[in-house]
């Protein structure tokens, strides 16, 4: 299928109908909240039985093969009609396209099409307490005994570890490497003996990540992603992936939010000069980074400065609604959550800090961050 006006006016029939069957997932950002997993697997199975998941996939691995211009379709009207496009975004993005990327045939045939079907459900193992931003600094182990390697140490901020099936993982597997070149990539089956989850409580009540400790888990050499010691590269591709993942979609979303936003400005009563003033930068700056995602249209070497304007503006558009409730913003709902939940973007998917460094060095060509 190549015409794409056809297919959009299909996905639009299917989501709708979707919607109004109740099987649909709505949005939820990059992580799906803890009382969602149910539904959205739900959503993704039913999407894969209709052939809406993993458009292009190649057909032996559960998709359609068709274009990625079809899945920017189904992102698109997904974002418009305010529903989830996937089961979460560390499974059918992050795990699968490194898969695909990476993957033996044995590994793309085990886990793509389960993957796609909303069979499993998967988590990130990158961060530790001492290299969340520095993810080079993980210590976290991974010593190669026979057809084994011997997994030790701990994971933090692993959104969804208590649900998950599958984890990508990040361990260093050689110690006489320099930092960047002993680091190996693993596909970890999340129920091997020696895996103790432990969630923790945000401060909006969620459990939505977790900590994950390693005692001894003995994981098998087929589990491994790419060649051992060149993990870094695989992960690297994954983080591309994550912070770009969006394109036109973002820019729909974005425009929701900006409309919404002024519409319940405008209702609230409390439009003060300095509130007006407020929301007007907030709008600007909206626009402007509508603009900017137009521009660069899903270019993955830019998508740190994406992630950096859209976290930063959502964390201030949020603060702003919040600002202008005023003593309703104490009260229990929907904006008092969001404001609780969004400084946490500012962290998850590699800290605002670090984005400005990566910006700064890299797309800007400044002189490094000393050490």
């Amino acid at each position: 299928m190549t015409d794409l006006r056809q297919f959009r006016a299909e996905v639009v029939a299917f989501v709708e109908a979707a919607k109004e069957s109740g099987i649909a997932c709505p949005a939820f950002g990059a992580i799906v909240p803890p009382d969602m997993v149910e539904l959205s697997q739900r959503w993704q199975a039913h999407a894969f039985a209709n052939g809406w998941s993993a458009l292009h996939w190649p057909v032996e691995h559960g998709g359609r093969g068709l274009s990625r211009a079809h899945t920017t379709v189904w992102y698109e009207e997904c974002a418009r009609a305010q529903v989830a496009p996937y089961l979460n975004l560390q499974g059918y993005v992050l795990a699968a396209e490194s898969i695909m990327r990476s993957g033996t045939d044995e590994q793309k045939a085990a886990f793509l099409p389960r993957t796609a079907a909303g069979d499993i459900v998967w988590c990130q193992l990158f961060s530790e307490p001492g290299a969340g931003s520095d993810l080079a600094g993980l210590q976290t182990s991974a010593v190669r005994d026979g057809d084994d390697y011997v997994l030790n140490g701990q994971k933090v901020w692993s959104s969804n570890a208590q649900f998950a099936d599958y984890g990508i993982l990040l361990a260093r597997t050689s110690l006489d490497l320099p930092r960047h070149k002993g680091i190996s990539f693993f596909l970890l089956d999340m129920r091997l003996p020696g895996i103790d989850v432990r969630p923790l409580r945000q401060m909006t009540g969620d459990e939505e990540f977790c900590e994950v400790f390693f005692d001894d888990v003995a994981v098998p050499r087929s589990s491994l992603l790419g060649p051992e010691n060149e993990g870094w590269r695989v992960a690297m591709e994954v983080l591309g992936d994550e912070r770009g993942s969006f394109g036109e979609a973002g820019v729909i979303s974005l425009d929701q939010r900006l409309d919404v936003m002024a519409s319940v400005s405008v209702g609230s009563g409390n439009r003060t000069a300095i509130a007006t003033d407020a929301l007007a930068d907030l709008l600007v700056r909206g626009g402007a980074l509508k603009a900017f995602l137009q521009r660069v249209d899903g270019d993955v070497a830019l998508a740190p400065a994406t992630k950096l304007l859209r976290t930063e503006l959502t964390s201030a558009a949020d603060a702003f609604e919040a600002g202008v409730r005023g003593a309703g913003a104490m009260l229990l709902d929907d904006v008092t959550n969001q404001f609780l939940y969004s400084p946490g973007m500012r962290i998850a998917g590699g800290s605002s800090e670090i984005q400005r460094n990566i910006v700064g060095e890299r797309v800007l060509g400044l002189p490094r961050e000393p050490g």
